[in-house]
C-alpha cells in the first residue's frame, strides 16, 4: 500500500529537462505549494490562434505501449475546442492535439480540477480515509481544510484518478472485462484522457442515464457492468460514486468514468459501505427499466463482490 495516495503508481516516462518529483509528482516540495514554472518561449500561445505547444514532455504519461491514435510528438499543438462537462470539483474540456501540416491529430478530454478558491470538495472526508501523505503538516492541513490543505486534496484527487485509470486500463487490456478511458497524461491537477465519442462532431458518448435500452441491450449492459465490478473488487477497489451518470456507452461497450473518489476496500473502513451503495444505485436503475430477477439483487451482488475482494 502506497503512503502517498494508496493506489498503484502508473507506468510513466519523462523526457527533457523538466521532471516531476519521483515520490509526489502532484504535491509539494519542501512543504510549500509548488510554484508554476516560468513560461519558456516555446510555451507561449500562438498569437494568431491561441494554441499552445503540447505539454506531453512535461507530464507523467499513461501506460505503455501508447495507443496508436495518441499524438506524442513534441511538435504538436493543443487547441481548445470547448467545454464537455462542468462539475463541482472539476470541468472537462475538449482539446485537439495535432502536429501542424500533417494528418496526425487526436481529440482529448481534459479534466481540470478547480483551484482552492473555487473548488467545492463537499464529500471528500469519507473518501480520503485510508489515503495518507508522508508529511504530518500536510495531513493536518488536509484535515483542517485550509487553503493549503484543499490544494493538497485536489492533488490527491487528480493523482488517485490517474493512477487507478492506469491500473484499470492495464487490467482491461489484459482481460477485456472492464473499460475506462485511456489516461494520456497527468500534469499538476490536470488530467488528459482519451475522448470517447464522435470525433467528427466532437460529441461525447452518451451516459447510461440518457439511454432507453431494449431488453436485450439492457441485459448485455448489466452483464458488462457486473464483470467490471468483479474485476474492480478483485483489484481491491470500489468506484465510490457509481451511478448511471458515471457510466458511458460507447460503441456498445460500457465505460467507467469519474474515478477520483475511488475507494480502497481494505484501507478505507467505510469501503464496504461505499461498495454497497454503488451496487444499490445501479441495480435500482436497471430494475426500474425492466431488468428483474436474482441477478439484480443488490445484497447478493454486494456479497459476491466482497468475496471477490477477499473481505468475506
Amino acid at each position: 500500500m502506497r503512503e502517498d495516495h494508496d493506489l498503484p503508481a502508473p507506468a510513466r516516462r519523462t523526457r527533457g529537462k523538466r521532471r516531476f518529483d519521483d515520490d509526489e509528482p502532484y504535491l509539494l516540495k519542501r512543504g510549500r505549494p509548488a510554484e508554476p514554472a516560468p513560461a519558456e518561449p516555446d510555451d507561449e500561445p500562438d498569437p494568431a490562434t491561441g494554441d499552445h505547444w503540447s505539454s506531453w514532455d512535461a507530464a507523467v504519461h499513461g501506460p505503455e505501449p501508447y495507443p496508436d491514435w495518441l499524438v506524442t510528438e513534441l511538435a504538436a499543438r493543443d487547441t481548445e475546442l470547448g467545454v464537455l462537462k462542468t462539475g463541482k470539483e472539476a470541468d472537462v474540456h475538449l482539446v485537439r492535439r495535432a502536429v501542424p501540416e500533417t494528418d496526425r491529430s487526436c481529440l482529448l478530454a481534459v479534466k481540470r480540477y478547480r483551484d482552492a478558491t473555487h473548488r467545492l470538495f463537499h464529500r471528500d472526508a469519507g473518501y480520503l480515509e485510508g489515503r495518507r501523505v508522508r508529511r504530518s503538516r500536510e495531513n493536518r492541513a488536509m484535515a483542517g481544510r485550509t487553503a493549503f490543505g484543499r490544494q493538497m486534496i485536489a492533488g490527491q484527487w487528480a493523482a488517485a484518478e490517474f493512477a487507478v485509470l492506469a491500473r484499470l486500463w492495464e487490467l482491461g487490456d489484459a482481460t477485456g472485462a472492464i473499460r475506462v478511458p485511456y489516461p494520456v497524461q497527468l500534469l499538476g491537477t490536470e488530467l488528459m484522457l482519451e475522448f470517447l465519442g464522435d470525433p467528427a462532431s466532437g460529441r461525447a458518448a452518451p451516459r447510461l442515464a440518457q439511454l432507453r435500452p431494449g431488453s436485450a441491450q439492457l441485459g448485455d449492459l448489466w452483464t458488462q457492468l457486473v464483470d467490471a465490478l468483479v474485476l474492480l473488487a478483485r483489484a481491491g477497489y470500489a468506484h465510490g460514486d457509481l451511478s448511471p451518470y458515471n457510466l458511458l456507452v460507447h460503441d456498445g461497450r460500457l465505460v467507467l468514468i469519474d474515478l477520483p473518489q475511488v475507494v480502497d476496500l481494505v484501507a478505507n473502513p467505510q469501503g464496504p459501505e461505499f461498495l454497497a451503495r454503488d451496487v444499490r444505485v445501479v441495480a435500482t436503475w436497471f430494475a426500474a427499466r425492466g431488468l428483474t430477477g436474482a441477478a439484480t439483487d443488490p445484497a447478493a451482488l454486494t456479497g459476491t463482490l466482497l468475496r471477490e475482494a477477499g473481505l468475506r
